[in-house]
């Protein structure tokens, strides 16, 4: 019996040190190390940095049509009678063949519209960034908040352990009724549904902040200091005006539908007049009988110009015009859609953010009228006339209190982090260093 009380005790002592080892041996994410990773390891931004580069190559190829093409190859084959051709050339020992455009209205557009979704790309890219970055900031500030109210559970939790174990002395001694240990019971069931339910919600944001930056927090401990203070609303503030003017979805909605005017207009200019350039050598064999079928043989032959075209009637390109242009005004009316959905979340992010200060310090006073109150049977608890109860349940009162301020007061800071975003302000708040 006393060997296992003294390896019970070294077990605990050994868990104890390895806990403290473990305490001392966290390291601190700070919020700005926190942005900066998850800008750099966001999904999102990297899925939009391979459309970027796709857009790109499109780009390339589309202005790689003025340079030369060269494709160098033999075409060798026997022949008997007449030499036929090979896939459209005559049979060579060596061949080479080299085209590109040298004026063609129809292609420069489309070179400048493939750009334009090049732009847009790059918008986009931004935009994911600017989301990674609001995501990490909320997430950050969600998850100092969610560990203060944690906290602020427990404490009430003690608190209305303490009221039950009151209640029952209370109602063992015949004092009270035993609808007020229910009561009692009741209330501490519910912290502790609370407790669980915060706990629960850490552990999401400990994971969800972790995919965001590529970090393991099991035991990387957060630095509420190192996050800079969020900025007062300004109420003379046109927010609306510089949400449009730093929208990176208005700004892809532009370019989008700047390439597809673009576009649409390089389809109706494939009704005019291009000019290529065109060579082609063949170095031609003596075994196919060419010498038996033409006057003067030569085994060595080129040929160098210009292809123009003069297209004349062509429905099918008047078609594909008609088409282009139709999503040229499709492209337009979702640029101003976009716009449209810009102004709408910015105006509705200000009254928000009215609203929720309202109930911030709403939360705030009742939060402080709970405290006094609590003052108050503290100070009558010395004359006897409030029982050890009614303060328990007053402390109980005061930590939910201050709980329900935590929660408004996130929401809060939540939606100004979100205008903030909207206006394009949040990268430089986010990274500064105070």
């Amino acid at each position: 019996m006393r060997s296992r009380v003294i390896l019970r005790f070294v077990t605990t002592v050994l868990a104890c040190v390895t806990l403290f080892a473990a305490r001392g041996n966290a390291e601190t994410l700070t919020f700005q190390r926190a942005i900066e990773l998850a800008m750099a390891r966001s999904v999102n931004v990297g899925i939009a940095l391979a459309d970027q580069m796709k857009a790109r190559s499109a780009y390339r190829e589309a202005r790689n049509a003025y340079f030369p093409v060269v494709v160098a190859g033999s075409g060798l084959g026997a022949s008997r009678g007449f030499p036929l051709s090979l896939e459209g050339s005559a049979p060579s020992v060596f061949n080479f063949n080299s085209q590109s455009t040298l004026l063609n209205f129809s292609q420069r557009e489309f070179v400048r519209a493939a750009r334009s979704e090049w732009n847009a790309t790059t918008h986009n890219t931004e935009d994911q960034r600017s989301q990674a970055l609001l995501d990490t900031a909320i997430t950050y500030a969600q998850l100092n908040a969610a560990l203060v109210r944690i906290k602020a559970l427990q404490e009430q939790a003690d608190q209305a352990r303490r009221v039950q174990f009151i209640s029952q002395q209370r109602v063992s001694e015949g004092v009270d009724s035993k609808l007020e240990l229910t009561r009692a019971s009741l209330n501490l069931a519910r912290t502790r549904m609370r407790v669980a339910e915060g706990e629960a919600a850490v552990d999401v944001l400990r994971q969800h902040l972790s995919q965001l930056t590529g970090l393991s927090l099991v035991n990387v401990d957060l630095d509420p200091e190192s996050m800079p203070a969020i900025p007062e609303l300004n109420p003379d503030e046109d927010a609306i005006a510089k949400a449009l003017a730093s929208s990176a979805a208005v700004k892809v909605a532009d370019e989008h539908a700047k390439a597809k005017a673009q576009q649409a207009k390089g389809e109706h200019r494939g009704l005019l007049p291009s000019i290529d350039f065109a060579a082609q050598y063949a170095l031609l064999s003596r075994f196919n009988n060419y010498e038996e079928f033409y006057n003067r043989f030569e085994r060595h032959n080129a040929t160098v110009g210009v292809v123009i075209r003069f297209p004349f009637l062509n429905s099918v390109q008047g078609a594909h015009a008609e088409a282009a242009d139709a999503e040229a005004l499709r492209a337009q009316a979702e640029a101003q859609a976009a716009r449209n959905q810009v102004s709408s979340d910015t105006l509705k992010l200000q009254r928000s953010i009215q609203q929720l200060a309202a109930a911030r310090d709403v939360a705030r006073l009742e939060w402080e009228l709970a405290q006094g109150n609590l003052e108050t049977l503290s100070a009558k608890m010395e004359t006897g006339s409030v029982t050890l109860r009614e303060e328990e349940n007053a402390r109980i009162d005061v930590s939910d209190k201050y709980a329900t301020y935590l929660d408004t007061a996130f929401e809060y800071d939540k939606a100004r982090l979100q205008l903030m975003s909207a206006t394009g302000e949040l990268r430089d708040w986010a990274l500064s260093r105070k």
